[in-house]
């Protein structure tokens, strides 16, 4: 009755694809038949075109946007962004103006 002991796959001897002899790029192109399709190869950098660049690009300069507009309204009744930003805004300036009533001033 013999046992056999498994070992990882590590220490087999085995090289990694990447380093092996097979594996490496050749040095001639390979054939493309005049009969075939004239296909050619879109610019990208690591597999993202400029296309793909572009439409994520308006997508978050849309996000950003949104984002930035919100930030404004939601820190509207802080008072020094109600007097700096929102009294300037020409058709909702008259909106920010906040009156305290004589009867409210403490002093």
């Amino acid at each position: 009755m013999s046992m056999s002991i498994k070992t990882p796959s590590a220490s087999r001897g085995k090289t990694p694809a990447a380093w092996d002899a097979k594996s490496t790029r050749s040095s001639y192109k390979a054939y493309r038949s005049p009969f075939g399709p004239q296909y050619k190869t879109a610019m990208n950098y690591h597999g993202i075109t400029p296309a793909t660049l572009v439409r994520y690009g308006v997508l978050a300069g849309g996000f950003g946007g949104v984002a930035g507009i919100f930030a404004i309204f939601f820190f509207a009744e802080v008072p020094r962004v109600r007097e700096d930003i929102m009294k300037k805004i020409p058709v909702l300036g008259s909106y920010f103006v906040k009156e305290i009533p004589p009867e409210d001033n403490p002093f």
